[in-house]
This record gives C-alpha cells, structure tokens and sequence, in this order.
C-alpha cells in the first residue's frame, strides 16, 4: 500500500492530548503553539479502556500518549506487552519520568514512519493527533496484517467520514479504503467540555476491527485508484468521473448511472476487475 497517504487530505486541526493535572506533582509546561487540548474527564479514558477490553490483543502499542493520562490506564491492563510511540521530546521526558516503567517502552518517533513495532498481532489504541489521523488510519491499513483491532479517538467529523455507510453525504474515500478491511462502529462522543481549554469542536471514538475475510479485488492499487477518481468528482455520475479508466462498453452498464456515494464497498471491489 505505498503511497495511500497521498490519496487523502491532512486535516489542519489541533493536537487533542490525553492529560490529567491531577497526575502531576509538579505545572506541566505546555507548548502554546502547538495547539494544545488536554483531557480533564477521566472517564473518557475508562470508557476506552472498557471497549478495548472487549477485543484486546497483546501485544498493544498507543499512539500518541501525550501526558499520560489514558497510559496509566493501559499500564494497569494485566498480561499486556506494552509500547508507546510519541514524537514530541518534551512529552517522551515527561513519560519518561512520570512512569519509569515506560523506560523500554516508548519508541521515541513519528508513527508515520514507524515499521511494526512487534513481530506478531497486535492492537492500537490512543487519543490520535488530530492533525495526522487520517494517515494514521491508512498506517493502520498498511499494517492490517497485523492489526486486528484499532480504537481511536478522533475529531468528530473525521470519525463519522470514517464509519459512514453508502447514501451518506460524507461517505467517501476514507469510508471506502477503511471498511474493505476492517468494520468500523461508532462508540461515542467526546464533547468540548471534556479538555481544558475546551476546543470548538466534537471529538468521537470509533473501534475498527478487521474483517475476517476482505473483498475479492483485482488489486488493492486498482481499488484505490476508482475510489480515488470516483470520489474527487463526487457530484458527477461514476460514468464521468471514472471514464480515463474503464472501456466504453463497461461505461454502458447502469451502474455507471450512479454517483459514488451511492455504491458499496463490495460494488467498488467488484469494479476493479472491469478496469482497462
């Protein structure tokens, strides 16, 4: 899956950090320029928990663990091989001394660049930087081999586009590329009030877990690329949108009537095998 980052939009949104101020002995210095949101409802983080526990595989790698606040909870999960990815210095030195358990744990670099940190399953779970999360969905997606399950949280909007069904307005590319491999079910809400300062907008926790089997395709490149052209002309019909890439006489079927919203993941699948 080289290059799948390329086919989706970065979100120029804020960091959202887990953080707790009562976990602190000492002020937490915080970068006003990156933006910052720290959690301040600890039961977000218990209700994470609670839905990770459901589907949990060891190994678990978090990403993006900020201050700490949702680790604590995940270092308190019994029989857990733990890792922790985090770029910022200034939170890895806090981690570092805050949870001296983590010494081995974290992994000091950009989960974009990351290669799997464990050689056999495992699941991720974390507050994701909203600013990346989409790519870190299709890092995800390149690890599926791997990643049985992922839960995350995410701005709202981003977590909806992510579990939205055909017919919906915001059903699209990251829909599509997202549930060929995995199921995504909205968990729940995370309003303003639950950061200090509050953002402006809704933040949501979606869990995705892998589909036991994937669509048949001609190839997952073929797929992304339809999707791709389907979707950047969303108001088009598919026949318009996607003509570069299928014959006349494939063009003439009815299905090619329709616009992309209103296709399945299994009717994209499909169509790959039609491709010129």
């Amino acid at each position: 899956m080289v290059g799948v980052v390329l086919l989706i939009p970065r979100f120029k949104n804020f960091y959202f950090y887990l953080f707790t101020f009562s976990s602190l002995s000492q002020p937490y210095t915080l970068k006003k320029s990156l933006g910052q949101h720290f959690l301040k409802d600890e039961s977000v983080c218990e209700r994470i928990v609670a839905a990770l526990q459901q589907d949990v595989h060891s190994p678990l790698l978090e990403v993006g663990p900020g201050g700490g606040a949702l680790t604590k909870y995940l270092l308190q999960l019994s029989n857990i091989d733990f890792k922790a990815v985090e770029l910022d210095d200034e939170k890895v030195q806090y981690l570092s001394k805050t949870y001296p358990v983590l010494a081995d744990k974290l992994i000091h670099k950009d989960i974009l660049e990351l290669q799997p940190p464990f050689e056999g399953q495992f699941t991720v779970v974390g507050n994701f930087p909203y600013n990346i999360s989409t790519q870190i969905v299709f890092k995800v997606l390149d690890w599926k081999a791997q990643v049985p399950v992922c839960i995350g949280m995410f701005q709202k909007e981003v977590a909806d586009r992510i579990a939205a069904g055909p017919g919906s307005k915001i059903y699209g590319i990251t829909s599509v590329l997202t549930q060929a491999f995995y199921t995504v079910e909205y968990l729940f809400d995370v309003p303003p009030s639950s950061f200090n300062p509050p953002p402006k907008v809704m933040s949501g926790v979606i869990r995705m877990k892998r589909r036991t089997e994937f669509p048949t395709l001609r190839s997952e490149k073929a797929l992304f690329t339809l999707v791709k052209l389907a979707f950047n002309q969303r108001r088009k019909t598919l026949r318009n949108a996607t003509k570069s890439i299928f014959s006349a006489e494939v063009l003439a079927d009815p299905i090619f009537d329709k616009r992309a919203e209103q296709l399945s993941v299994d009717d994209f699948a499909a169509l790959t095998f039609r491709m010129g």
